[in-house]
């Protein structure tokens, strides 16, 4: 549940400010876990039968066909977003230890890292399945608690800086505007997780007397616990200690001290390694599956090495070429996470269950819909605008 996104938190509050800020991640926190709830109790609303796969559960609220095309690309999306953004976090991290460690080193471009980073996964990607990487995911989700607490910690150590300032850092109204934009889908993309709560879900028993929903949300209520006490102190003692000079990741602007930030930005790389294979597995098996079915290709580990290969190197070659991590995550928060995550469950649940016009259950999930609408739209515009304003300045491959 803890990702990468927590990184940018304290980089999406210099752009909110305090009030606007603490409204957001609580209101973001509030609604995402709501939604957990409603994906947890629709997984066996029909009796005898549960939706393993969020299409499955799309298919079952818009019909057979309607719910595959609504669904697949908002999943393929999400998959695929996730992947580029954890590619060039991955090699920003990388970056920062090896300058960490050894600051008098031969300056190395990012660029390179984010190549080494991208041939690990021309290893791993030739797992087979979920069951394969189940050791690297674990590590993943240590790992993510274990920066998450430095971070915060490391932030308060170093103490506020003198004169902080907590002003919107912009020159122009308009920056200001794309900036608060970006902002929102740098906390949407921090709070996604909703993609893979079904498949979670699928793997606990069901008996009559006991559903699986009933351990699955005690499990999802701890989890939340863990986001609050992770994601809050990130965002506010970051932005508490460095007000608008915080960078769109708090480790590159935490500097003492320098061993155990150096260990952070390790961990980083370490939790983006299992957490990109989580993502690229359903992309690789939707892959494999289009290209023996449809297209006649022999399955085995030839197709597997061809196929696999090529999915990490496009996302290696975007993630070198637009290198953005804090308009990466403003851009696909809004665009690819909010849909799946702020408002098509509470259209599922609608569709499915039908409640009372202007009951307490319709009225929310309305209000949720036209939240998640309107962020899935500013969020998007902002993150792009970001991208053109970063890419303007930058050299391609640099």
């Amino acid at each position: 549940m803890v990702g990468a996104g927590v990184l940018g938190l304290p980089s999406a509050m210099a752009s909110l400010g305090w009030g606007p800020g603490v409204v957001v991640l609580v209101l973001s926190w509030v609604i995402t876990l709501y939604t957990l709830w409603q994906m947890v109790e629709m997984h066996e609303m029909v009796p005898g039968k549960r939706f393993d796969r969020y299409h499955e559960l799309g298919q079952q609220a818009f019909g057979e066909k309607l719910g595959l095309w609504i669904v697949v690309p908002q999943q393929l999306i999400v998959e695929v977003g996730v992947d580029i953004v954890y590619m060039v976090t991955g090699g920003k991290s990388l970056k920062r230890f090896h300058d960490l460690v050894c600051p008098n080193c031969k300056s190395i471009k990012r660029s390179y890292f984010i190549a080494i980073f991208g041939s690990v996964h021309l290893v791993l990607s030739q797992l087979p399945n979920f069951n394969s990487v189940a050791g690297i995911s674990l590590a993943a989700a240590v790992m993510s608690l274990s920066y998450s607490t430095i971070a915060w910690a490391a932030s308060a150590h170093e103490g506020q800086l003198p004169n902080v300032d907590y002003g919107i850092p912009s020159k122009s109204t308009k920056d200001v505007v794309f900036n608060v934009f970006n902002a929102l889908g740098g906390v949407a993309f921090a709070y996604a997780g909703h993609n893979v709560v079904l498949e979670i879900q699928a793997t606990i028993p069901s008996k009559p007397g006991k559903p699986s929903k009933i351990p699955m949300w005690r499990g999802v209520i701890f989890a939340y616990i863990v986001v609050a006490l992770c994601y809050f102190p990130v965002a506010l003692v970051g932005y508490w200690a460095f007000g608008n000079t915080v960078s769109d990741d708090i480790l590159d602007t935490v500097g003492k001290p320098k061993w155990l930030i150096a260990t952070a930005n390790m961990m980083v790389v370490v939790h983006v390694i299992g957490s990109y294979q989580i993502y690229a597995m359903p992309v690789f098996d939707m892959m494999e599956t289009v290209l023996v079915k449809k297209l006649h290709f022999t399955p085995g580990i030839p197709l597997r090495l061809v196929a696999r290969s090529t999915y990490v190197a496009l996302t290696c070659f975007v993630g070198i070429s637009l290198p953005f991590f804090g308009s990466l995550l403003g851009f696909f928060g809004g665009f690819a996470f909010a849909p799946t995550t702020y408002f098509l469950p509470c259209i599922m649940w609608l569709a499915i269950y039908k409640p009372k016009r202007f009951s307490l259950s319709w009225m929310t999930n309305w209000i949720c819909i036209i939240l998640g609408v309107l962020l899935m739209t500013v969020a998007s515009i902002g993150g792009l605008y970001s991208i053109i304003q970063s890419a303007k300045t930058y050299q391609f491959f640099s």
